[in-house]
């Protein structure tokens, strides 16, 4: 299936698309904007600039956290259509060139930034209900979730189903490493650590399930998580990377149907982050 016609795959743009806008509002935070119609120098002046008493360093970090999240948003631009035409430039992606509004004669501007924003969201809802409606039912390997279905879908179809799983499992790793920014620790702590029951730290961010935290729901989702995540890394990836026994399709089938449901709720996860004045 191509890409840009699964729903899961369009969800996970729009998950990486709300990242992105929460973090530029963040970032804007900090910022007054120089705008509207009887702004001098509209135009010309950047139109954003930093509060007097902000402190640079949680600049320089809420201004990498949105890079980074414009990095993993980058597909949506050509999906939707939301290029820009600058006079006098061209065409321009707006979420890839968001930081020219801190410079002279920005490409972007926040409030216009943050519509288009809005209307990807949008029509990337739009995509998802067609996607749906178009998409033929499937069972069975090739209805995984994206992440672990490229992964491991050549190495699936030539029969080496111990490797289709180590595949499987290192592409989910990679995604939570992309989603959290962390690339500091061992697999198994990077779970334990993710899904820990301790507020977030600078550079420890935390995935927790959506919802009211005193939600019985939610309580028990992230509870089952915290255990669940390091459990399937443990008991699915080291397995099949350190043990060289071949594993039957059936036992396979059932690892990726883990690493899965698995990548399925990292994807619906809120992801939380501190400031840089947090402490352990």
């Amino acid at each position: 299936m191509e890409a840009h016609k699964n729903p899961d795959y369009l969800r996970s743009l729009s998950r990486a698309l709300e990242d992105f806008r929460d973090a530029l509002v963040e970032f804007l935070e900090l910022h007054m904007t120089h705008d509207g119609p009887g702004a001098v120098g509209r135009g010309l002046a950047p139109a954003v600039f930093a509060l007097d008493n902000a402190d640079p360093e949680e600049i320089e970090r809420r201004s990498a956290k949105v890079s980074r999240a414009a990095g993993r948003a980058a597909a949506v631009t050509p999906l939707t259509g939301i290029q820009v035409n600058v006079q006098g430039v061209g065409v321009i992606d707006p979420i890839v060139n968001w930081q020219s509004m801190t410079r002279p004669k920005p490409l972007v501007e926040p409030k216009e930034l943050l519509h288009t924003c809005d209307y990807a969201l949008g029509h990337l809802e739009g995509l998802i209900l067609q996607a749906e409606a178009e998409m033929p039912p499937t069972v069975g390997a090739e209805a995984m979730h994206p992440t672990v279905w490229g992964a491991s879908k050549r190495l699936w179809r030539d029969r080496h189903y111990r490797q289709a799983v180590t595949a499987a499992a290192e592409a989910v790793v990679q995604m939570v490493k992309n989603r959290t920014g962390r690339n500091d620790v061992a697999e198994t702590s990077l779970w334990q650590e993710t899904f820990a029951d301790r507020a977030p730290q600078p550079g420890k961010p935390r995935l927790r399930w959506p919802g009211d935290p005193a939600d019985n729901h939610v309580k028990n989702m992230n509870a089952g998580l915290r255990n669940f995540a390091p459990g399937v890394q443990m008991t699915i990836r080291n397995s099949s990377t350190h043990q060289l026994q071949e594993l039957d399709e059936q036992a396979a089938l059932e690892r990726l149907s883990t690493l899965s449901l698995l990548a399925r709720w990292v994807d619906e996860c809120d992801l939380l982050e501190a400031s840089a004045q947090s402490t352990d």
